[in-house]
């Protein structure tokens, strides 16, 4: 609620800007500006108003050309009209959800005004953003707004900064990483291990949309093979519905003079990903680096002058875990704060306890879940091998007690 109000007083005192640009714009004299952000999953939302009117939230998203609203009853509500319909097919074709195009659309952030812009709107919401996040989310933003400013994240403190890029004189404390922009989408080259010593250079995707760590794509090189040592899971969601793939380690990761060990790493199951993300406009890479590893850095992009700034922040050295107890969770409910089990991993010890899909949490470890969000939850059950877990769930009317503890399968 607060996030909302917020949103409502910034819309009744915003500054006056020029009515002749298109895109986003700071206010005249105005080089840079702050904008709280709030981190849920590793992902970034930020309060955006839709044509002067809609307090929403929208996700920052490196990896996104055109705005979407992943709901198209939010802009029925301001009656915009559409100029295209388009259908988004899954594998073989199967329909999944119509989507349509509205033009001359203004979105206004704190200290930021954007008008003229195109944006993609879904028929449902197919991405479930919110269920999987824990938080009211309505739509993704990206290259419009990196396309312009010079953009730094700053995970720890929770803050965003607009930079206009004349304005920009980046600090001794950063290291530069030189990242080409294809198709609207940052890239960078770094040196990986991922079963031995061996080290390649590497094409990474910079995906702030993604709150995996690494994502490695198996068949785009012979030597980013797979580890032995590997567990079978649910990787997330796209357009084309859930991505499943394995879990494994890499040795080594450098990103500049910084180097992460033993670094969780995805490989996605090449059908699921390639209908997700794959198709007109991809460009070729080894694999993607996101919001689990980027936060773990201040971080500076500049599109404008393909390079990136890098500093580690107080995350910087914190373990990599994957999903000790192998449940996922999914938020339910007005408040988002019903919790039921969406996927239980097998051969894990919350399986091995009886722990089954559609179960609801009530309590963790004594405390009421409904207290909490779904980030807080989750880390109650990614917090560190070996902690004892004590669960109360609700099954069909019943309630009852499961107990496991954590354990790291890799």
């Amino acid at each position: 609620m607060r996030q909302i109000l917020f949103a409502v007083i910034f819309l009744t005192a915003l500054p006056s800007y020029s009515q002749q640009t298109l895109g986003f714009s700071l206010p005249e004299g105005v080089h840079r500006v702050d904008i709280p952000i709030e981190i849920h999953n590793n992902l970034i939302v930020v309060p955006v108003i839709l044509n002067n009117q809609l307090p929403l939230k929208f996700i920052i998203d490196t990896g996104v050309r055109t705005a979407i609203l992943t709901q198209k009853v939010y802009s029925d509500i301001l009656n915009l009209s559409y100029t295209r319909k388009y259908t988004l097919s899954g594998p073989g074709g199967k329909k999944l959800v119509d989507a349509f195009i509205t033009s001359n659309v203004t979105l206004d952030m704190p200290g930021i005004h954007g008008q003229g812009h195109s944006m993609l709107v879904l028929q449902e919401d197919y991405l479930e953003l919110k269920n999987s996040m824990g938080t009211d989310v309505h739509g993704i933003l990206g290259y419009e707004l990196f396309s312009r400013f010079v953009v730094m994240i700053d995970y720890e403190s929770k803050r965003m900064t607009i930079i206009h890029p004349d304005f920009f004189k980046p600090k001794k404390s950063y290291q530069k990483l030189p990242i080409v922009v294809e198709d609207t989408k940052p890239f960078v080259e770094l040196k990986i291990s991922v079963r031995d010593s061996s080290e390649i250079t590497a094409k990474f995707l910079i995906d702030t949309g993604a709150s995996h760590g690494l994502l490695i794509e198996e068949d785009s090189n012979p030597r980013l093979r797979m580890p032995t040592k590997n567990i079978a899971s649910i990787l997330g969601r796209g357009i084309a519905g859930i991505i499943t793939g394995k879990i494994g380690r890499s040795k080594s990761l450098k990103i500049g003079k910084y180097e992460l060990n033993n670094v969780i790493t995805s490989f996605p199951d090449d059908y699921a990903y390639r209908d997700s993300v794959g198709g007109e406009g991809y460009s070729p890479r080894n694999g993607s680096v996101g919001g689990d590893l980027l936060s773990r850095f201040t971080v500076i992009f500049n599109f404008p002058g393909e390079a990136l700034y890098i500093k580690k922040n107080g995350s910087f050295k914190k373990k990599f875990y994957y999903n000790l107890s192998g449940l996922t969770l999914r938020a339910n409910g007005a408040s988002l704060r019903e919790y039921e089990i969406s996927d239980v991993r097998a051969n894990t010890t919350a399986e091995k306890a009886g722990l089954l899909v559609g179960d609801k949490i009530l309590q963790v470890n004594g405390l009421s879940v409904e207290d909490y969000e779904l980030s807080y939850v989750n880390n109650f059950f990614n917090s560190k091998p070996g902690r004892k877990i004590r669960v109360e769930i609700m099954r069909n009317g019943v309630k009852m007690k499961k107990e496991f503890l954590l354990e790291n399968q890799i």
